[in-house]
């Protein structure tokens, strides 16, 4: 099903953000549970395709 959905993102730190838009810049991520949360709210969630613009930090 490829519905051409665009993923917004405000996490100006993250490589794959294009602070122009406002929107992920991947093809697609991947959406993972935060480590020990089961709480069935939405920050539950995370993006696991995060990546820093410094590798360093």
């Amino acid at each position: 099903m490829d519905r051409n959905q665009k993923i917004h993102c405000h996490v100006e730190s993250c490589l794959y953000n294009d602070i122009d838009t406002n929107r992920c810049s991947l093809d697609e991520i991947v959406v993972q549970p935060c480590e020990g949360c089961s709480t069935g709210e939405a920050d539950e969630s995370m993006c696991g395709s995060y990546e820093s613009y410094n590798a360093d930090e």
